[in-house]
């Protein structure tokens, strides 16, 4: 598994590990902290006849938590996830067919949102699907005091008034999808956008160095 410490933005250490997985197309794990994540990607496959869309791939994302059922929780994330892996995959190279995303939550210690859509670009990365850019997620806490928490923990987000997460692509660094809670300003608001777009670079790097490791071993 490859491990990162980052330094100049607060992010906890991170690491993942890729074709982990035999059954499906893609599968990749991806650890913030104590929160894991362990994603697997199924097709292009053969689509039903209800979902099929004729001019692009029909991309269906499923969340299953530690214990239990999904609940209104794993529903909403598994909608910012589709909206991200949609904005990013080129769908209009695999029409009429369907492409599934299984998240299976091993550990929650907060900033599950990200954690999650970074195991889902390590694997859709690992399956070999066509993207226009890769993508990354990055949770933002603000406390009582007004401070600005990358990667919070499930006990610092407690602690705060507003949580954010982005979803930011690998070329122009824009904003994919957001998910927000809490109360917050405008100004707090592009604070943590800015923090964001700071943060992926590391995010982005340790991509980077994970697949060329993988590939120099390989060879």
């Amino acid at each position: 598994m490859e491990v990162c410490r980052s330094s100049a933005v607060s992010l906890r250490e991170f690491g993942c590990e890729q074709s982990l997985l035999s059954r499906p197309d893609g599968s990749a794990s991806f650890v913030q902290g104590d929160t894991s994540v362990l994603a697997g990607v199924y097709g292009p496959a053969e689509v039903k006849v209800s979902k099929e869309i004729y001019d692009r791939a029909t991309v269906e994302v499923l969340i299953q938590p530690k214990v239990g059922l999904p609940s209104v929780r794993e529903r909403s994330q598994e909608q910012c996830v589709r909206e991200t892996c949609e904005a990013s995959l080129l769908l209009s190279l695999h029409p009429r067919s369907s492409l599934t995303l299984v998240l299976q939550v091993l550990h929650d210690d907060g900033s599950l949102l990200s954690c999650s859509l970074n195991s889902a670009c390590m694997a859709l990365m690992d399956a070999g699907l066509p993207m226009s850019c890769l993508f990354c997620g990055v949770t933002c806490a603000i406390d009582y005091d007004g401070k600005i928490i990358t990667d919070p923990s499930a006990a610092q987000e407690k602690g705060s008034r507003a949580l954010m997460t982005f979803a930011i692509d690998s070329t122009e660094r824009r904003v994919l999808m957001s998910s927000t809670k809490g109360s917050f300003s405008v100004h707090e608001l592009q604070q943590c956008i800015a923090v964001s777009q700071k943060a992926s670079e590391k995010i982005f790097q340790f991509y980077r160095d994970s697949i060329s490791r993988r590939y120099s071993k390989n060879l």
